[in-house]
């Protein structure tokens, strides 16, 4: 997606590395709303996104010197969005209370591999909590929300109904948060569920 035409952003990006303020509010506006939604997507949590945004943006001008103009400036905020949500995460970690309430939060949400960060022990951990499923329910799951086809999709596959899908899902979901809930103590469990987008509309 383009939210800047490539000179402008440029020019925004070269006064931006000398300290200018206005160049800096510049990228702020452009920036601020599609980067919000991205943390959003990913945190499921309106606070925490915003504090993360402004989190982004301290460190986009501490750190203006090191831009380089004419590189892609949208993977850059992307890569510094990830590990900012990533420390977040590892953070939350240690407390077992707000681990549980983040899982808690309902089934209206799925797994996407491009925007889950999992470590070899959160993507193990998952692993174990798909291969509990029934043989039905975890085809299911995988075709959904590891391969990335639409319930309509996995209907017409399996011969099922779109509700049948979106039932094996919804329950689906339910069994992994309560393996992970309890076996939070073997890895960053919270990794595996913080999802990209909403199940409505699959």
């Amino acid at each position: 997606m383009i939210i800047l035409e490539d000179s402008y952003q440029n020019n925004l990006l070269v006064r931006l590395k000398t300290g200018d303020e206005t160049a800096f509010n510049g990228i702020y506006e452009a920036y601020s709303k599609p980067m919000y939604l991205k943390i959003l997507s990913m945190t499921k949590d309106k606070d925490v996104a915003d504090e993360l945004l402004q989190e982004l943006f301290i460190r986009l001008w501490d750190n203006k010197e090191k831009i380089i103009p004419g590189k892609s400036f949208q993977s850059y905020l992307y890569t510094i969005t990830r590990n900012l949500v990533y420390n977040y995460f590892r953070k939350v970690a240690s407390d077992n209370s707000l681990i549980e309430q983040m899982l808690l939060r309902g089934t209206d949400h799925y797994l996407n591999a491009e925007e889950v960060l999992l470590s070899k022990e959160s993507a193990a951990l998952l692993k174990n909590a798909i291969d509990q499923l029934s043989p039905q329910r975890k085809m299911v799951f995988e075709l959904c929300k590891i391969d990335g086809k639409s319930y309509d999709e996995v209907s017409k596959l399996l011969g099922i109904s779109v509700a049948t899908v979106n039932s094996h899902i919804t329950k689906s979901m339910q069994l992994i948060k309560a393996y992970l809930i309890k076996h939070q103590d073997t890895g960053l469990l919270f990794i595996g569920l913080y999802l990209a987008s909403d199940l409505i509309g699959k």
